[in-house]
């Protein structure tokens, strides 16, 4: 499960070039206001939870439509160095459309791995990525449902349908939470939610380490939806993942309905917040469809509608390289 492997000797000047180029990121980050357009029928609600029980805190940031009535949940978990304010671009829409979307940020892998010693930037990196974090973000997200489903916003949602979500980091911690199991020490780690109804896995790595993914991902049966780009690419400080891995993770999940989307080119970081990664021109057509196609992806879960995953490929055909669908005759 562990995400860094190998990480090198790095000089002085690679050192300082990664600190540049991440504070020119972080910096992008903190910019960010998540703030609903003139009538846009939701709220954005910032909460600072803490885990009494494993000492941790757990802030999130919840968009929250104004609907009158029980809506469904989505809980979205973000990649390595990000935060609640992430992913505004999808959590949002959600929202505006009946849909609430809470945004997690997990201390041991948020935007503070950028912070502090430059020169030590591969080290909390390294950290960050490690089978205690993987797993604490587990809890993270069992801990974030129990309090907001026990609180008092509890009877604006609707407990029977609850999908996650998360890009890069963030789908693995997804797909723990749906029921990738993974044996340590000669024991399964079994984190599954069973209040979790489908996963929408963003740009997935692979489980570090792990020689079969089948093995660890067939234990994911709930409906799940895959998007990716063929420039898909990680690379971070002492360790690279190809674009065919995400597509490895589709193939290797246990789900009787599945979906696929690959974007021709593209980047990693596309679907973060950051509004050139990827081109300028295809990041916001990307943001778009895969908005749409979140959606239909919802529809389809919570109330057996198809016509919008059947309609979504000829729609966006024009930036496809790829779209599989695999789901019971």
């Amino acid at each position: 499960m562990t995400v860094l492997r190998g990480v090198p000797r790095w000089t002085r000047r690679q050192c300082l070039q990664i600190a540049a180029k991440t504070a020119v990121a972080a910096l992008a980050a903190s910019a960010l206001r998540l703030q609903a357009a003139d009538g846009n029928p939701y709220q954005t609600l910032d909460f600072d939870w803490a885990d009494a029980r494993r000492q941790r805190a757990v802030p999130v940031r919840l968009h929250l439509p104004s609907a009158g009535r029980p809506v469904p949940l989505v809980v979205f978990s973000h990649g390595i160095g990000g935060s609640r304010r992430g992913y505004s671009w999808l959590g949002q829409h959600l929202a505006s459309q009946g849909v609430a979307s809470l945004h997690l940020q997990h201390v041991g892998s948020d935007r503070q791995v950028w912070t502090g010693n430059i020169f030590n930037i591969v080290g909390r990196l390294q950290e960050a990525a490690q089978d205690g974090e993987a797993i604490a973000r587990a809890h993270d997200l069992r801990f974030a449902l129990d309090t907001l489903l026990a609180g008092e916003l509890a009877p604006l949602l609707d407990g029977r349908r609850i999908v996650a979500a998360g890009h890069s980091y963030g789908a693995n911690t997804t797909l723990l939470a749906c029921g990738a199991r993974v044996e340590r020490e000669g024991r399964v780690v079994d984190l599954r939610d069973d209040r979790l109804r489908g996963a929408i896995v963003i740009s997935a790595p692979p489980f570090y380490g792990e020689a079969e993914p089948r093995k660890i991902l067939k234990t994911v049966t709930v409906p799940s939806l895959h998007v990716t780009a063929t420039d898909d690419v990680i690379r971070i400080p002492g360790y690279y993942s190809g674009a065919e891995d995400r597509v490895a993770v589709f193939d290797a999940t246990g789900s009787a309905r599945k979906w696929l989307a690959v974007f021709e080119g593209g980047s990693h970081s596309m679907f973060t917040d950051r509004s050139g990664s990827g081109g300028v021109a295809l990041n916001p057509q990307v943001k778009e469809a895969t908005r749409a196609l979140a959606l239909a992806f919802l529809r389809e879960v919570f109330d057996g509608d198809e016509a919008g995953l059947a309609a979504w490929p000829q729609r966006y055909a024009g930036i496809l390289a790829r779209y599989a669908r695999s789901a019971p005759a």
